[in-house]
């Protein structure tokens, strides 16, 4: 490590905090990693200690495994297409062992509060009763373990005499046995929850409150996020081409039953599974509009249909939430954040988040080009474009998005997985030109001390 570079702290040892502590050890800075479980992994490891993972026993990922992992680092030949997450966690605490990490991360300590100074220096207050001082901060906590229940919550929902659960609480259906079960939204976790309740349940409702394009795990005898993606192609194109293979295979969902989606496909976050059209073709799920009202053991639907319902789960997503800062200095309301390119804060030079971001196809690759473009950056082998350039950015991206994507608390950090990655290249090669212009000076200074000791709250 060299004094002479920022001394770094990461939030989070999951996917995306791994990616990033891996790349600045091999950049030769001083960095330390706060991870609040016993282990890594975050999302990914069942029953995990901190509480957070929304991983359930019978999850599997639905991006490929050729679209999930590292770089530099590939997922073994063994593993499945779309593998188990106990393997995908396996594999990050290889990854983390075979770049000999493991002992930048601080288990079970989990950062409390994170103040910066007049003089920019971070300080970190975490459950150890220790204080730490750090140069530049990446925060990469994830966005999937703050639940988000219905705003506001349905008529009767106090009195309903039956289980209420958000997905983040579902584990597995052992609970769900002889029941009748009410499932609300038209996500992933959604359609796997509803597939996993109708082996087990008495009955099973999937309520929509919108309609979703189904895409199929495979197109061609591939996985569908394989096929050819080329960003220099418009995305109009690729849109439609993509929409016509999928109703080809899948069919119109429409004729599933499914609600009529309110928007052209490629416009919210895309629902991919391979099982739930079965069931419902079976019978074995059945598909109810939104929800109108809880009353006392049943739920009317807003057609006016009405059901007995033992539990009800609400697939309603999540809160980007920053716990360890103060409300009034850095926040997501209404899951809005702005942020360069996802990972710059435009006012806080020394302030990262990497992972933050809702891709069709997996975090892990992009995280992954994110904490090299961090590192690049603090070494000052890149520089920002002017701040008036950034703010730009940032307003035309907003715009961008929200005249693409469903107007929802889950559009709001969406990017095309293949567009993302080449527009960042891109992106660092001209930041790489005006570094050099400027003499490629340090945008942070190492100020924290490479050698300083933790001291008493």
């Amino acid at each position: 490590m060299s004094s002479s570079l920022p001394r770094v702290a990461v939030i989070g040892a999951g996917s995306s905090g791994i990616t990033a502590l891996k790349t600045l050890v091999e950049q030769g800075f001083d960095v330390t990693c706060y991870e609040a479980s016993d282990r890594i992994g975050g999302n990914w490891v069942y029953e995990n200690s901190n509480g957070m993972s929304a991983c359930y026993r019978d999850l599997h990922i639905n991006t490929s495994r050729l679209k999930m992992e590292y770089s530099d680092y590939p997922m073994p030949e063994s593993y499945p297409d779309y593998p188990r997450h106990d393997q995908i966690a396996a594999y990050f605490d290889d990854y983390v062992d075979h770049f000999g990490i493991r002992d930048r991360i601080r288990f079970e300590t989990k950062v409390e509060h994170a103040a910066r100074q007049a003089d920019g220096i971070w300080v970190l207050r975490a459950s150890d009763g220790t204080t730490e001082r750090f140069d530049a901060l990446i925060v990469a906590n994830g966005h999937h373990w703050d639940p988000r229940w219905p705003e506001p919550a349905f008529p009767g929902s106090e009195d309903f005499r039956g289980e209420q659960l958000h997905a983040h609480e579902y584990m597995n259906p052992d609970g769900l046995h002889d029941k009748d079960v009410v499932v609300l939204g038209m996500g992933n976790s959604a359609m796997d929850i509803a597939v996993e309740s109708s082996y087990v349940a008495r009955t099973t409702y999937l309520a929509a409150r919108r309609g979703a394009w189904i895409i199929p795990k495979y197109l061609f005898g591939k996985p569908t996020d394989q096929l050819k993606n080329d960003p220099r192609i418009p995305f109009k194109i690729r849109q439609k081409a993509i929409h016509h293979l999928v109703k080809l295979y899948a069919g119109d969902p429409v004729k599933f039953g499914l609600p009529k989606p309110d928007h052209a496909f490629g416009e919210a976050h895309p629902t991919i599974s391979g099982r739930i059209l079965d069931r419902i073709t079976h019978g074995a799920v059945q598909v109810k509009p939104n929800i109108k009202r809880l009353d006392g053991d049943e739920v009317e639907f807003v057609d006016g249909t009405r059901v007995h319902a033992d539990v009800v789960v609400y697939c309603t997503g999540y809160k980007i939430t920053f716990p360890f800062f103060d409300e009034d200095f850095v926040s997501a309301k209404d899951n809005r954040i702005e942020l360069y390119r996802r990972v710059f804060h435009p006012d806080i030079p020394n302030l990262f988040f990497i992972g933050l971001l809702q891709p069709l196809g997996a975090v892990m690759p992009l995280a992954e080009a994110q904490g090299r473009w961090v590192a690049e950056y603090l070494r000052g082998a890149y520089a920002l474009p002017a701040p008036a350039d950034v703010r730009r950015f940032i307003a035309e991206d907003l715009a961008a998005m929200q005249k693409r994507y469903v107007a929802s608390k889950r559009h709001t950090i969406q990017v095309d997985f293949d567009d993302y990655l080449a527009d960042l290249a891109k992106e660092i090669r001209a930041g790489e030109e005006r570094a050099r212009a400027r003499g490629c000076p340090l945008p942070v200074a190492p100020l924290a001390g490479a050698d300083a000791e933790p001291a008493a709250a």
